[in-house]
């Protein structure tokens, strides 16, 4: 197919929601989450594009390029590569450091937040409140975007704040709140 009438999208649209900065709002992020996406976009720039470009290019030398696998996968990873800088260029261009050590300290909870809350059946959970990038769940790490965090925002200790789910509304209680700089990893 020609190429003009394919598309190849930078935008949020290819993303799972969990993923998508909502319309109108900044692409808030920690320093640490910034940083990983900073040394992803240099490690694909300066190390693994080029990298591919000299196969490819010793690919396309050997002759016949419609049926060698080192030649079209490694186009096809070019592709990829490409789409990856420009998403992250355009994510770093559009996003707003955080850094949630320099808050002055307050017991509402913001961005940046690592919010300790009890469940209505007794449970405590400790959730740190990050950028969409930087959402981790095995590290506790939940988007501000998410439903959790959306019901904690703007909530002081000792608030009970209710969290609509598919199996309906649960009540949260708001235990603790702090500002400490967060370890965080982009998601994949």
């Amino acid at each position: 197919m020609n190429k003009a009438f394919t598309k190849e999208s930078d935008d949020d649209g290819d993303l799972p929601p969990e993923l998508q900065v909502p319309a109108g709002s900044k692409n808030y992020i920690t320093p640490g989450g910034w940083k990983k996406l900073r040394e992803e976009l240099h490690h694909l720039v300066n190390k693994e594009r080029p990298e591919l470009t000299q196969v490819v290019n010793w690919a396309a030398s050997n002759g016949d390029r419609s049926e060698n696998g080192d030649y079209l996968y490694g186009k096809r990873r070019l592709r990829q590569i490409d789409s990856r800088i420009r998403f992250l260029t355009k994510r770093l261009e559009n996003a707003e450091v955080v850094d949630p050590e320099t808050r002055e300290a307050t017991d509402q909870v913001f961005f940046g937040a690592t919010v300790t809350y009890a469940r209505e059946d007794g449970r405590e959970e400790t959730v740190s409140i990050v950028g969409v990038d930087e959402t981790n769940p095995p590290r506790n790490h939940i988007s501000w975007t998410s439903p959790v965090a959306r019901a904690l925002l703007k909530a002081r200790e000792g608030d009970v704040v209710l969290l609509r789910t598919p199996a309906g509304i649960e009540e949260l209680e708001v235990l603790e709140v702090m500002y400490v700089a967060v370890e965080t990893e982009p998601a994949a």
